[in-house]
């Protein structure tokens, strides 16, 4: 079957575009204009800014260390560079290809693919599934502590509490139906032997050859995708080390926004970082084929902040010079790693 690389076209640059179009347009609704937020970020102490900069990329590099156990684990051997190379590039492709949630990842099963050859696509598919499942933990974790904290400290907005309440759960439903799937490989074999019969009655018989070989090799990945997730089952130590380095990756992630109100003189508390991180980060999660990376994150934030509490030019300042770490920053590293592993990969020889 194969893996493809997804691709990219200008044609993709125009979600980040209407993104950011979007994004100011509900600022000016605010009643906050361009000007004010320019005068509040000249208020920016730089030294906690830019130690959420170096944050940032400590964050990533964690990130990447947390899947690479588990592909070593599975013997897809990655050295450190390589993996945190691969998560940049991944980083790039999420910004400006709709569906974020798993265009990234599907890249970094095409990257091993293509080094290691398709007979380790399975073992690749499992160690990101195994990631995701590792993160979705840790979101249903740090969401409900932040409510907490959050009714310790303040009385909560019901309509924050009831979609806190409903993200931990949409969460924890994604959740165990990846692991339901996960592990009963009968199951991806009844969907795949679906969608085959489903494709040859559409294309009335025209696709026999190439869905019948498109079956066989799919039911192969998944047997292989099913005997790796297995193994993480009965030798959870990969796991344990994964969900270590994942964890810590999360601590850095989150101190980031903490780091940027404090950079403008208007600290906030745990609880408002908790919350809203993990509120924006439950919804890109979830692979519903959402564009949710330019644009509607902004939004997301800005309104979160101003109804925890945050002054409104405080919170849409805040929310640009955050995103300028963890969108623009990041887009820019993960353009440069692009660049630099197709030049590799165009000068030396292609795995056959």
């Amino acid at each position: 079957m194969g893996t493809r690389k997804p691709k990219v076209t200008p044609r993709t640059l125009l979600f980040p575009l209407i993104g950011l179009i979007a994004f100011f347009t509900y600022v000016y609704l605010f009643q906050v204009d361009v000007v004010t937020i320019i005068a509040t970020a000249q208020r920016v102490d730089p030294l906690p800014y830019a130690l959420a900069v170096g944050f940032s990329l400590a964050e990533v590099f964690f990130f990447s260390l947390s899947w690479r156990i588990l592909t070593n684990f599975l013997a897809i051997k990655l050295s450190v560079v390589k993996s945190y190379l691969y998560v940049w590039y991944g980083i790039f492709v999420d910004a400006i290809i709709p569906a974020e949630s798993i265009s990234g990842e599907a890249l970094r099963v095409y990257l091993i693919t293509k080094e290691h050859g398709n007979s380790k696509c399975g073992q690749a598919v499992a160690s990101l599934v195994m990631h995701r499942i590792l993160g979705m933990c840790l979101n249903i974790i740090v969401l409900v502590a932040g409510m907490f904290l959050l009714f310790a400290e303040t009385q909560v907005n019901p309509l924050i509490f009831n979609l806190i309440l409903f993200l931990a759960a949409g969460v924890a439903v994604t959740l165990f139906l990846v692991m339901l799937f996960s592990f009963k490989v009968l199951w991806l074999m009844k969907i795949i032997d679906w969608l085959t019969r489903l494709g040859k009655f559409l294309s009335q018989g025209r696709w026999h050859m190439w869905l019948t070989k498109f079956k066989e090799e799919a039911c192969k990945i998944a047997a292989n995708f099913h005997d790796s997730m297995k193994e993480f089952r009965h030798k959870p130590k990969a796991i344990v080390f994964s969900l270590f380095y994942l964890s810590f990756s999360w601590i850095l992630s989150l101190s980031i926004p903490f780091l940027v109100f404090l950079s403008l003189q208007f600290p906030v508390s745990w609880g408002v970082i908790l919350v809203t991180s993990t509120i924006v980060l439950a919804v890109k999660s979830m692979p519903v084929g959402v564009p949710f990376e330019v644009g509607l994150p902004e939004i997301a934030m800005t309104t979160l902040y101003t109804s925890l509490g945050v002054p409104a030019e405080i919170s849409a300042t805040a929310t640009i010079l955050i995103r300028l770490i963890t969108l623009w920053l990041k887009f820019a590293i993960g353009f440069v790693a692009q660049q630099w592993l197709e030049l590799k990969s165009a000068l030396a020889p292609t795995f056959v």
